[in-house]
């Protein structure tokens, strides 16, 4: 499937280019690579100050559109090429994801005019960092049960009181965007889905003794993400996005963006994970067993497959109801069995754990390990594969709900 690059297209490429081999150098050149999926930990003050050159640059927020907040605009087709070459030179992983191409279109959509004004140039720059407020313990899935909430006084903010959970970057973030019940009453038996009484709210993390972060652990022995709590955190009037009790439709918004050109970038670094595993494979002459030759012939095509569905919802066909939870289902079954694929691959080796191990001292993990550990979260993390099919099956195929209680 051809994407249709222009000549146009080519001439931003070239551009990319040359920015990039003149500013990923020095300390940046030292952490190229880092800070993918299962190390968002490594290199943080200098991934940090990479988002600031970036800015600079005017590379952050290519898709936003014609408004112009320091940012360069550029047509879908050019932002593909930004991707696929920021992916070729191993540029550091992303910091600023979150805030660019989560809560930026999503302002741009729903947002007030000031709130784009005071929000979207920081994050242009590179300046700011945020993180997303939603998930809740008994409140992941199901997301409309949640609990947190925010009550309005009288000096115009709101105090916000609750806990989230699974919060990717909360330790970093500047800023939060939470999703909270401002309506009391509007959580409870016989309320529906509990979809109503809540609203999008900007969240400052700066709040001493109101906003308490602690950070989980996880198998790879580092901590992404975090849970958060509130004990009466303020947020300005001014900062709830969409009006209040609109939170529902604002947050659904966002969830909407998270599928666009950043699959992309997704893609290529799977594609280099498939590569390493194939090395892996010959050197140490795996790839002369007749069964794992054809997994990893299908794990190739399973690649291609994610590449085209990805192009063709890009290109406006296949979009959609339900083409965010297919393209879910995919990457995340994909991936997981590549890091199954790439340990039977190292065979025995790959289970051999570093050699001095506490519980209360981290440890190194190699590629391989960090990648089958890593990816058992893949099929769970960003709605688990079983809401994937329900909402294809309900919101696409039109088949009954499923019956809620019933177990």
């Amino acid at each position: 499937m051809d994407f249709g690059f222009g000549p146009e297209d080519e001439e931003f490429r070239a551009e990319a280019r040359t920015w990039l081999a003149e500013h990923l150098t020095g300390g940046f050149a030292d952490v190229a690579g880092s800070g993918g999926p299962g190390s968002e930990h490594e290199d943080g003050a200098v991934r940090r100050a990479w988002e600031r050159e970036l800015g600079k640059g005017g590379w952050i927020g290519l898709g936003w559109g014609p408004t112009s907040y320091g940012n360069r605009e550029a047509t879908l087709t050019q932002q593909v090429v930004w991707a696929e070459e920021y992916a070729r030179v191993r540029a550091p992983g992303r910091y600023g994801h979150i805030g660019e191409n989560l809560l930026a279109p999503t302002l741009l959509a729903y947002g007030s005019r000031e709130q784009q004004d005071e929000f979207l140039p920081p994050i242009a720059r590179g300046e700011t960092l945020w993180c997303q407020g939603y998930s809740e313990p008994g409140a992941g899935s199901d997301l409309a049960g949640l609990r947190t909430g925010a009550v309005r006084d009288g000096d115009g903010t709101y105090r916000i009181t609750g806990q989230k959970v699974w919060t990717s970057l909360a330790h970093e973030a500047d800023w939060c965007f939470v999703l909270a019940r401002t309506e009391e009453g509007s959580r409870g038996p016989g309320l529906g889905r509990g979809h109503h009484g809540l609203s999008f709210l900007l969240v400052p993390m700066d709040q001493p003794g109101r906003i308490e972060v602690r950070p989980i652990r996880q198998l790879t022995g580092t901590s992404e993400f975090n849970e958060v709590f509130f004990d009466g955190a303020r947020v300005r009037a001014a900062h709830v996005v969409g009006g209040e009790g609109n939170g529902w439709r604002v947050a659904m918004g966002l969830l909407g963006f998270e599928r666009g050109v950043s699959t992309l970038v997704q893609q290529i670094g799977f594609a280099e994970e498939l590569a390493g595993v194939v090395r892996d494979a010959v050197s140490s002459g795996a790839v002369r067993d007749p069964v794992l030759r054809d997994r990893l012939v299908r794990q190739w095509a399973g690649l291609r497959v994610m590449r085209w569905n990805a192009l063709r919802t890009l290109g406006g066909a296949g979009g959609g109801a339900g083409a965010a939870s297919v393209a879910k289902l995919l990457w995340g079954g994909w991936h997981q069995r590549l890091g199954e694929l790439a340990m039977e691959v190292r065979g025995a080796a790959a289970a051999v754990g570093p050699e001095a191990w506490s519980p209360t001292t981290p440890y190194e993990l190699d590629s391989t390990q960090r990648l089958f550990l890593f990816t058992r979260a893949d099929t769970i993390y960003g709605g688990s594969d079983e809401i994937q099919r329900n909402i294809i099956a309900e919101r696409v195929l039109g088949l009954p709900r499923e019956a809620k209680g019933s177990r």
